[in-house]
């Protein structure tokens, strides 16, 4: 699954957007110094997320919507078309050129 992928699904199952949900996870105190486990456990109680999602939400809300560009172009299963993920829902996210 592409990181982009975690992230849309996220947004299917608590109807938030990643970026709503970096408002969200701010308003609860939790920061990029925060501990992954605080994601994971918010994320479980609120929404029933798992560790996978919950992770690649963690590490939106540490390092912002950068990502490697290791699987940028590839064919395999981790493929993410960008290296910049879009954080405003999948309804808005532009269609590539």
């Amino acid at each position: 699954m592409s990181f982009q992928a975690y992230l849309d699904t996220i947004e299917d199952k608590t109807g938030h957007t990643p970026r709503e949900l970096l408002a969200i996870a701010e308003a609860k105190g939790i920061t990029a110094d925060s501990k992954a486990g605080d994601v994971v456990t918010w994320l479980a109680d609120d929404y029933g997320l798992g560790r996978g999602h919950s992770m690649a939400l963690w590490h939106v809300i540490k390092n912002g919507p950068q990502i490697s560009s290791k699987h940028v172009g590839t064919t395999g299963t981790h493929r993410d078309a960008s290296d910049t993920l879009w954080l405003d829902g999948k309804a808005t996210r532009p269609t590539p050129a």
